[in-house]
């Protein structure tokens, strides 16, 4: 295996494609996470630019003995997104949307669900799979990870909607994934091959595959089967869906898209007891909703904690619940949804919760109601300190005849191990977000992450459940797919895997042949993390751990990715490179006051180009489901830079440009020649690091304050700062 960083991979990608290798040690840190407890070093990253970079990179890697690793916006719950291997990162420039032919689309795999749904939206149509990230997770990710969302009741998983997939197998072939006919074409030997194992292995597969709208481990194997061939199911698409991208990279894949219906309504059910909602859950699910979805007391305390949702959480909330249900109702008409809402306030009264039913008929609400549920996952984390809501258990599925039991019996298996969880999500089809509260820099934590996740699976086995129902296998969950199915389809997963990657080029280790879900090595909080002494400039005693505890807080949920909404992150939406991401920034940090990128790091090279594009704008602060104060930190790093190397002439005539200002405005004319004569703008380079290529601001006369008639309604204080007062001071006259 070639080691991490390896210039030799680096330097033939470089010389045999157009996309950029970035293979620094900064680099590989910030695409060692996903949003899982799990961090892996890759051996190098490529962001390509066209297909044929990544088929081109592929064929390289191959030659080389270098696993690859697809890539979407890496905000995968259970560690499918890391691994040693070469990691292609899709979201750059493999973003379009390829074509639109009535109600199917072919999008590249880097497009984003939200940008998708963007331009569908004047044909009236949209894609259905809804999950909580949808404005920044990507078709690619959400295709290898068979993604659901809260809709899933009505419009089934990503396999459901998924009709082709154009991909590109370990060997370097290209094919066509779909509806399998009578002319097999060039993968006759690979289909025959599968056919021949989904034969052999019927039964078994009837037997074991748990019947739940919600089942996403392991590989769809169910379609290799003579049933699904009679029934019209064959559609080795669905068996690439989910598949982690170990069998197939998807170059472009083909979506079933839906009509709008464009007006909605919500009814917010106000429950007791956390076993009164769940009780309740088939009652209000025969009703026909779109989605029926949970919130706990836990994420009404957090999110009201969070400035951003405390006014939507107040107006969601009647006394104090200590669980809501969402009940969510779509059409073309408003007057069928009130009907619905009605039936929702009858079928809550007949439970004994008569009036207990908050309405959200008005646009404005609703969306503040969506944006809440979106960053439900993330609100969770939110918790300072070193115990958090952690994922591992989190999305397992059952009936909702069992749900109650099933759940109180959970809660039971936390409080034997001294912990709670926090749930939250998808109660129309009996898949809760439960995630227990643990400290994984505790070894004692760990040892009850193991005990839960055994004693939760075996719950869900006992209740024929499933025990991945949207995030997929990953690390996290590959090594119990023997005990939920048993060794005989295990095997079954394997001979998959081989047929597709006989040397085990793609993401290896994942879905088959796994590592331990424990294996410190693998964690982002490993054996060895520790932070590096350092004294920081500023107090952080607001974080129980300090400015390491604080930089902790970013859990890679991948919000600062978002472009439809908000601001955060400018720079980003910019450069659209990780290191320029607030995610990106904050792994550096972690890495660096970690010792991870060597000695003094918090003053290097690698963070202050992380840092450089960082205006300080502070929409991180606010928009961060989790609070991540990037503009706080800067400060820490530009004092342990400047602490090393000293300011630089640049940063002190930025620095001292209030004291300077009322001189050099009397020399506007003679500073504004830098402008206008080339020769000026290349001195001014050399000397300060000021770009010849850009204009700086010109001096003006300065603002002068005249006096005015008396203020009818009051005097006016104006704050005049310097560069108005000396640049623009047409914007204080104004």
């Amino acid at each position: 295996m070639s080691p991490l960083g390896d210039p030799r991979l680096a330097q033939r990608l470089r010389q045999e494609t157009e996309g950029t290798a970035l293979f620094g040690r900064a680099d590989r840190g910030r695409y060692a996470t996903d949003a899982s407890i799990y961090q892996v070093e890759p051996v190098g990253v490529f962001v390509p630019r066209t297909i044929d970079d990544v088929a081109a990179a592929m064929a390289i890697a191959r030659e080389m003995g270098v696993p690859v690793l697809a890539r979407g916006g890496g905000t995968s719950q259970c560690g499918q997104t890391v691994n040693r291997a070469l990691v292609i990162d899709c979201t750059q420039h493999l973003r379009r949307v390829l074509s639109i032919e009535g109600d199917t689309a072919w999008v590249e795999p880097g497009l984003v669900l939200g940008h998708l749904n963007a331009a569908l939206k004047p044909s009236g149509q949209f894609f259905p799979v809804d999950p909580s990230t949808h404005s920044r997770c990507t078709l690619g990710g959400m295709a290898a990870n068979n993604s659901c969302g809260s809709k899933s009741i009505r419009y089934g998983l990503m396999a459901d909607n998924v009709l082709a997939i154009n991909g590109i197998l370990a060997d370097g072939s290209r094919h066509v994934f779909g509806p399998v006919t009578d002319n097999l074409g060039p993968a006759s030997a690979l289909i025959q091959r599968l056919r021949a194992l989904g034969a052999a292995e019927a039964e078994e597969i009837a037997a074991r595959f748990p019947h739940q709208l919600r089942r996403v481990g392991g590989y769809n194997i169910e379609v290799l089967t003579p049933a699904a061939r009679r029934d019209g199911r064959e559609n080795l698409a669905r068996l690439l869906v989910g598949s982690e991208g170990t069998l197939a990279f998807s170059a472009a894949i083909q979506l079933k898209l839906h009509p709008i219906r464009p007006r909605k309504m919500l009814g917010i059910c106000q429950f007791p007891t956390f076993r009164a909602a769940m009780e309740a859950s088939r009652h209000l699910v025969a009703l026909g909703p779109e989605a029926v979805e949970l919130v706990d007391r836990t994420m009404i305390d957090l999110g009201r904690s969070i400035p951003i949702y405390r006014a939507t959480i107040d107006r969601m909330v009647q006394g104090t619940p200590d669980s809501l249900l969402i009940v969510e109702f779509h059409g073309d008409a408003d007057e069928p949804l009130r009907r619905k809402l009605a039936l929702v306030d009858e079928v809550m009264a007949d439970l004994g919760y008569k009036g207990a039913v908050v309405r959200a008929e008005d646009s404005g609400f609703q969306a503040a109601i969506a944006e809440v549920r979106e960053a439900g996952l993330n609100i969770m984390m939110s918790m300072k300190g070193d115990g958090k809501p952690v994922s591992f258990i989190e999305d397992c599925a059952v009936g909702l005849d069992d749900l109650a039991d099933y759940t109180e019996r959970l809660n039971d298996v936390f409080a034997k191990h001294g912990t709670k969880g926090t749930w939250y999500a998808h109660a129309s089809v009996g898949c809760l977000h439960v995630r227990p509260v643990l400290n994984m820099k505790n070894p004692a934590d760990i040892r009850i992450m193991r005990s839960v996740a055994e004693e939760c699976f075996a719950l869900v086995r006992e209740y024929k459940g499933s025990h991945s129902g949207e995030h997929g296998d990953g690390i996290v969950r590959s090594e119990f797919h023997e005990s939920m199915f048993g060794p005989r389809i295990v095997r079954a997963f394997e001979a998959v895997k081989d047929a597709f990657d006989p040397t085990g080029l793609l993401n290896p280790g994942r879905v088959v042949r796994p590592p331990r879900m424990d294996d410190r090595t693998l964690f982002r909080y490993g054996p060895d993390y520790a932070p590096v002494p350092h004294s920081p400039a500023m107090d952080w005693s607001d974080h129980p751990g300090g400015l390491l505890s604080a930089v902790e807080m970013c859990n890679n949920n991948g919000t600062c990715r978002t472009f439809d909404a908000g601001v955060m992150c400018p720079s980003y939406r910019i450069t659209r490179d990780e290191e320029h991401l607030t995610r990106g920034r904050a792994n550096t940090l972690r890495l660096a006051l970690t010792g991870q990128l060597g000695p003094d790091a918090l003053a290097s090279d690698d963070v202050a180009a992380a840092m450089k594009l960082c205006v300080s704008c502070k929409a991180c602060r606010r928009e961060c489901p989790t609070g991540v104060d990037m503009a706080r930190m800067k400060i820490e790093a530009l004092s342990a830079r400047s602490a090393r190397h000293g300011v630089s002439l640049r940063e002190r005539l930025v620095a001292e440009l209030p004291r300077y200002a009322p001189w050099a405005a009397r020399l506007a004319p003679l500073l504004n020649l830098r402008n206008r004569l080339p020769a000026l703008r290349r001195l001014g380079e050399r000397a300060l690091g000021l770009s010849a290529a850009r204009p700086l601001p010109e001096w003006t006369r300065p603002f002068r304050a005249t006096p005015a008639a008396p203020a009818p309604n009051g005097d006016v204080l104006l704050l005049a700062d310097t560069f108005n007062r000396y640049f623009e001071p047409e914007n204080l006259h104004a």
